[in-house]
């Protein structure tokens, strides 16, 4: 039976022991504020320090992809006790990785690397990876992973509210939402990600009111809770995400609910405050 890695990035934000307990090999991404560095691997800068950093910080940190390098010498690791690489990552749109994973690729000939563009970010990504790592550690073939990844791409659904725009905009992220406009600075967009790149969904005139919003959009969309599969996550707006977690369990009691971080790399184009709910059937 051949035997079959999971790669991803950090921005997937996959709590830590899901890592583990699944074998998941993550490649980090970077954030930089003015001269310092951090790789988003958990040790360089805590998510703690991080917002506490980005709160205070006068200038918004920047971000950059692992280097086809760095990818080089993870899948040359990881083949060395594995026969084949499933390389699951942010999406082409929103960041270079993927670009210099192809390059590794390119410098491995004869190396089984199957490199996946998720086309999202934070949790949906997460969800693919997860499943992709939970199959593979059942002995699936690579071609059925494969299969079953691309059947559950077209499943997710995320819904997001930053707490302001004003990071993503500065960031260059905001993609097909880029018509929200100064003038509706009282508006509290719901955002999600289409065709690789964040665009808007609804907008809500108060904070309580997107919060609410989350709640009612999912119910048009979900018709089986027992099957749900949630993720809530939280860029440093713990009560809110602990607030959701309970309405969507007394909403729709979900087969499986994650609590999750929104990582440094991802909540510097998101900024603090904001919420991510993920969830498919």
């Amino acid at each position: 039976m051949s035997k079959v890695a999971i790669v991803t990035d950090s921005t997937s934000d996959i709590p830590e022991y899901l890592v583990k307990e699944l074998d998941i090999k993550t490649i980090p991404l970077s954030v930089i504020f003015g001269e310092e560095s951090f790789l988003d691997n958990g040790k360089d800068i805590t998510i703690k320090e991080f917002y506490k950093k980005i709160r205070s910080s006068e200038k918004l940190p920047t971000t950059t992809q692992p280097t086809p390098k760095n990818f080089i010498e993870l899948y040359s690791d990881i083949l060395k006790t594995s026969d084949s690489v499933i390389s699951i990552h942010i999406s082409k749109k929103m960041s270079g990785t993927i670009n210099s994973a192809e390059m590794a690729k390119k410098e491995m000939p004869g190396s089984d690397i199957e490199i996946i563009d998720s086309e999202c970010v934070h949790m949906p990504l997460g969800f693919m990876v997860i499943k992709a790592a939970q199959l593979a550690n059942e002995g699936k073939s690579k071609e059925e992973i494969l299969k079953e990844v691309h059947d559950l791409k077209s499943k997710i659904k995320v819904l997001i509210v930053p707490s302001t725009l004003e990071y993503l905009k500065k960031g260059g992220r905001i993609g097909k939402a880029k018509g929200l406009i100064a003038s509706l600075l009282e508006i509290k967009p719901i955002l999600t990600i289409h065709d690789g790149e964040i665009s808007q969904f609804k907008t809500a005139r108060r904070w309580n009111q997107a919060k609410t919003e989350l709640i009612n959009s999912m119910k048009t969309m979900v018709k089986n809770p027992e099957n749900l599969m949630v993720s809530i996550g939280d860029s440093d707006a713990k009560d809110d995400a602990d607030e959701m977690y309970k309405k969507i369990k007394e909403a729709f009691n979900p087969k499986k609910i994650y609590r999750v971080d929104i990582g440094i790399v991802v909540g510097s184009h998101l900024g603090p405050g904001g919420l991510g709910i993920t969830f498919y059937e």
